[in-house]
């Protein structure tokens, strides 16, 4: 008797891995939002003007960042599965 076992694929793994895609997008998409809102309370934030402009930056940089991401995301659809 063999203790060997053949592999086979679940067929929900696919789906899974799918379902997980969207819920990163979907995540990536609120925090796109949550950081153009704080850019925008930053931009109008009573602080010194370099603090404002330097603090506005990297939280568009942030944004930048988070776009990319999502385009990665959307690329990976194209890619035919290995």
């Amino acid at each position: 008797m063999s203790n060997v076992l053949p592999f086979r694929p679940r067929p929900t793994v696919t789906r899974l891995a799918r379902c997980e895609v969207v819920t990163v997008a979907g995540d990536l998409l609120a925090l796109l939002e949550q950081l153009e809102d704080v850019s925008a309370r930053a931009a109008a934030m009573g602080r010194p003007a370099l603090e404002v402009e330097r603090t506005v930056q990297h939280l568009l940089d942030a944004v930048s960042a988070v776009e990319r991401a999502l385009d990665c995301i959307g690329e990976g659809e194209q890619v035919a599965p290995a």
